[in-house]
């Protein structure tokens, strides 16, 4: 008893009790301005977009409606055309992010596990595709699908070279060839991943009779699941979020990304030929529907992150990455 008083009172256990309590404290702080941060962008929209058109000029109406309306969410997915974009954009999303997990597995299980000539340097390409923005190639990727020919051998047949714009085909064919959105990234990360798994699993599988690619998709890609799933996620999510390759590639395809960027052109022509009203609607009425419509893109995103949260984190957590 004597000893515990005497500890209580030791001027240093003191010390490191209340230093202990300020960084608690600051850490709080540092947590709360950082929700704060990321939060509150997010809670305006959803603030304005249930605002009627005449609380947008009410002072005392600052965040929280007074009469809240789903006026606005009935406009804005008319003017999206909200459900076959939605159903395009799914599909659309979950083909490509396969496509891009898959190639990326196994171009990093290649760089990862077997010697070749220009390693280095080709692994040096795929990380400057990370690094350089895509806008530096825009022009080069619409002039190649807009007058898409192999070695003049289309042109040869058919007259003329094909145009490939505003179908799926440009985008299947670069996710193919490790060129899509942030593909770099994830061929990175299988090649980490496959780095830090035992060479020994694949040593037993050739000592039983397997293959190089048997040893890939029966013993290495069943391992490397975890990895697999953060990848998924992270190309399913950049996918659907994705405007520029969709804009470049897809502008009459319906996406939803497509139709968010259009949206205040549309809600313009809304203004004037359905509601027959003069001039340009006014600013806050298209901020109103602009913040609709991120929440309409962004909400089915939210909503896979709540139900899929614990799993990708897991699978950060086990993933293992090594250099």
């Amino acid at each position: 008893m004597n000893k515990r008083i005497k500890k209580e009172k030791n001027p240093y256990a003191i010390r490191r009790k209340i230093r202990k309590i300020f960084w608690s404290i600051v850490r709080g702080l540092l947590v709360f301005g950082l929700c704060f941060l990321i939060l509150q962008p997010l809670l305006s929209k959803v603030s304005l977009s249930f605002m009627a058109d005449t609380e947008l000029y009410d002072g005392t109406v600052i965040n929280i409606p007074r009469t809240p309306t789903t006026v606005n969410y009935r406009i804005v997915s008319e003017l999206m055309t909200y459900q076959k974009s939605f159903i395009n954009s799914v599909w659309m999303a979950v083909l490509v992010a396969v496509l891009q997990v898959f190639t990326a597995t196994l171009v990093g299980y290649g760089f990862a596990r077997f010697k070749f000539p220009f390693q280095k340097p080709l692994f040096a390409l795929v990380l400057l595709t990370i690094v350089i923005p895509p806008q530096t190639i825009m022009a080069a990727l619409y002039l190649s699908f807009r007058f898409f020919d192999i070695f003049g051998l289309i042109s040869l047949i058919r007259g003329e070279p094909l145009n490939m714009l505003n179908t799926i085909y440009p985008y299947l064919m670069m996710v193919t060839g490790c060129m899509g959105l942030k593909s770099g990234l994830y061929i990175y990360l299988m090649r980490q991943f496959f780095r830090g798994m035992p060479k020994e699993l694949e040593e037993a599988a050739y000592v039983d009779g397997l293959g190089a690619f048997g040893t890939f998709f029966r013993i290495m890609m069943p391992g490397a699941k975890p990895m697999m799933t953060s990848c998924f996620l992270f190309a399913f999510v950049w996918q659907w979020t994705d405007s520029f390759y969709s804009i470049l590639f897809f502008r009459d395809f319906p996406l939803l990304a497509v139709a968010l960027d259009g949206l205040t052109e549309n809600y313009r022509g809304y203004w004037g030929n359905v509601l027959n009203m003069a001039g340009l609607p006014p600013v806050p009425l298209v901020q109103v529907m602009q913040a609709t419509g991120v929440l309409l893109v962004i909400l089915p995103v939210l909503i896979i992150y709540l139900f899929a949260q614990r799993g990708f984190l897991e699978s950060i957590n086990h993933s293992g990455i090594k250099a």
